[in-house]
């Protein structure tokens, strides 16, 4: 039996003692300046929308301000892990998506859905292939069909080689038998503006994303890939409609450092949940054609993981590097 002096043991009951009155004293006091949001794209997508509708309303119910800041690049995992490499505070939140889940099958980053503390669900979406208005291409079959017949030319773009959109373009080009040239982006606003000036043929993305384009009448959905036509777009058909069964979407929500303390973790949950309850985020949503979808902790987290093993499969299988 180790035997411990008094001395000793009034220095770990005073130790134990400040670390409760810590936590609690990081309860009341937090926050007690800026959070910042770190959405780990380019600006003006999906993903990026939704960080910047919910900072807005989520002024309502801090005594701090919230800003976003856009760390683009490598598929998410530049601003990813600049959350995790941050002091677990709760200063710096998060705005996850799919590609979390992606990343560790492609084995490009040191983290997983594990490493961080899943706040929040606040949007999902189903992928869409889109084309320029004036394309040639007026239906899925005819996009199919030239890029069987040109294989490797039709120019696709995406968010970034990994990304979620890569990932659905890859699993199109397996479900319809086609091969396309890739080409990646930091983000669905960069490949959608190479789009626009016909730097590409096509791009994946959702429909929101393409939705002010579309309603322009600058860009065309061929399809979507999910179970039922996304709203908004009830004349779009279902790659599953054509008989090519790709279902692929996007998820977004926050997250943080896993050590975040449950204090902290509990004032962000709660923070989440008013604003996602606020009918301004959810109009904010609606007018960028993003559908909101709401879970807290243990369904983010069930959902990131279910889809780090589909993904996981798919890049096995498909060999994607």
């Amino acid at each position: 039996m180790m035997l411990i002096r008094r001395s000793e043991f009034l220095s770990l009951v005073s130790a134990a003692a400040c670390a409760a009155l810590g936590s609690g004293a990081m309860a009341q006091s937090f926050p007690s300046r800026t959070i910042e949001i770190v959405v780990p794209v380019a600006p003006g997508g999906g993903t990026d929308i939704v960080a910047r509708a919910f900072a807005e309303v989520a002024q309502k119910y801090l005594p701090q301000p919230v800003v976003v800041l856009n760390r683009p690049g490598a598929s998410g995992a530049i601003g990813m892990q600049e959350v995790l490499n941050a002091r677990p505070d709760g200063y710096k939140v998060g705005l996850v998506y799919s590609d979390l889940s992606i990343l560790p099958g492609l084995k490009r980053v040191r983290f997983s859905p594990d490493d961080f503390h899943m706040i929040a669900l606040l949007n999902a979406d189903p992928g869409a292939l889109v084309v320029p208005a004036d394309s040639p291409w007026q239906t899925i079959e005819d996009f199919v069909a030239e890029a069987k017949r040109r294989p490797g030319a039709v120019k696709l773009g995406n968010s970034g080689a990994g990304s979620i959109w890569h990932m659905a373009s890859a699993a199109m080009e397996d479900k319809v038998g086609a091969e396309f040239l890739h080409v990646p982006f930091t983000g669905s606003a960069p490949s959608l503006a190479a789009l626009l000036g016909n730097h590409v043929d096509a791009v994946t993305t959702s429909p929101g994303e393409a939705s002010a384009y579309v309603r322009g009448g600058k860009m065309r959905l061929l399809a979507v890939m999910a179970q039922e036509r996304a709203p908004g777009f009830p004349e779009v058909p279902t790659l599953k409609e054509r008989g090519y069964d790709v279902q692929v979407g996007v998820w977004r929500g926050l997250a943080v450092n896993r050590n975040t303390p449950a204090p902290v973790v509990a004032t962000l949950t709660e923070v989440a949940r008013k604003t996602a309850e606020d009918p301004a985020f959810r109009d904010a949503l609606a007018r960028a054609t993003l559908s909101f979808a709401y879970a807290e902790s243990a369904a983010f987290t069930a959902l990131a993981n279910r889809d780090r093993e589909v993904f996981g499969q798919l890049i096995e299988r498909l060999r994607i590097e």
